[in-house]
């Protein structure tokens, strides 16, 4: 009876072993999502003039790379703004999904400067764990900083996808040189989010998976999605937001972003729901449509320069 129960024990153990192995593995594997090339040019788009930048995160041991693209030197008529992009999880720069280069011309055919990087562990920047909008606050700040330098006089804007969207609410939300934020398809909450979505992303059963991951691997790799809320954010900005989504989008169903948008306190905050539209498909569906809404309402939501 006792080599029985010390047998029955000893299992349980190995189970319990390999069960954190696998958890630690898959999170491993999810903050560290495999490069996508940065092999597109900006020409293919119509964007003759770009400038490659390198600037810091604020975490200054990561070095983050994108371009910065003047309206003025592409020839057309500046209006003051410049509006920082920020991409999804496991993508760069380019999200070439959309394409973002082909949003981005349109911005700077009608005047804006348009600053577009790699958040850290993606395209050409350091590598480093991938925080799915923790660390990545750090990196949008740098970029911040980084266009605030560049054109003082100008007024700040956002346009995040996905991650990107949910880290522009947080970092956008509270930094007063931000005067408007687009966010295409953000989440409400990552803890939130992944309790009822991980299994989708990793394939293992909810139970004893999700727990695991969202215990004991936030302790191992420093990095909790407790941390991550763009609700509190949204509740604190005194600015004027434009949440995209789509009626199609499985990976964060629109209701995150009618959530959000019922806690925006200023009132020329926007929803646009696309219909049939997927995860940050707006943009391919409806191209011209989601330009003119995105640019009328950056012109009235970011002034026209300082």
């Amino acid at each position: 009876m006792n080599t029985y129960f010390v047998l029955i024990i000893g299992l349980l153990l190995l189970l319990l072993i390999a069960a954190v192995a696998v958890s630690f593995h898959v999170t491993w594997r999810l903050t560290h999502p495999v490069r996508k090339l940065v092999n597109t040019d900006p020409r293919d788009f119509g964007i003759e003039q770009v400038e490659s930048i390198v600037f810091s995160s604020r975490e200054t041991t990561i070095s983050l790379a994108g371009w910065y693209l003047s309206a003025e030197k592409n020839g057309k008529v500046s209006n003051g703004r410049t509006v920082v992009f920020a991409h999804g999880y496991s993508q760069n720069r380019l999200e070439p999904h959309l394409p973002a280069l082909s949003l981005a011309a349109r911005l700077v055919h009608a005047g804006f400067d348009v600053l577009m990087f790699d958040f850290r562990n993606a395209g050409e920047s350091s590598d480093a764990l991938t925080t799915i909008g923790l660390r990545e606050q750090q990196d949008l700040r740098g970029a911040i900083d980084f266009a605030a330098a560049k054109k003082p006089e100008h007024t700040l804007g956002l346009v995040g996808f996905s991650m990107g969207a949910a880290t522009s609410l947080m970092v956008g939300g509270v930094d007063e040189r931000i005067t408007a934020i687009v966010a295409d398809s953000p989440f409400y909450s990552l803890r939130e989010y992944l309790v009822e979505n991980l299994p989708q992303w990793t394939g293992l059963p909810r139970f004893p998976f999700n727990w695991l991951i969202l215990t004991l691997c936030p302790i191992l790799l420093g990095a909790n999605p407790r941390d991550v809320n763009p609700y509190q954010a949204v509740k604190q900005a005194n600015k004027p937001i434009l949440f995209i989504h789509g009626t199609g989008d499985t990976t964060i169903p629109m209701v995150n972003s009618e959530r959000l948008f019922e806690l925006t306190q200023d009132k020329d905050s926007e929803i646009w729901i696309v219909p049939r539209a997927g995860h940050v498909r707006s943009y391919p569906l409806v191209p011209e449509e989601y330009e003119k809404r995105v640019v009328a309402f950056l012109e009235k939501g970011m002034g026209k320069g300082k």
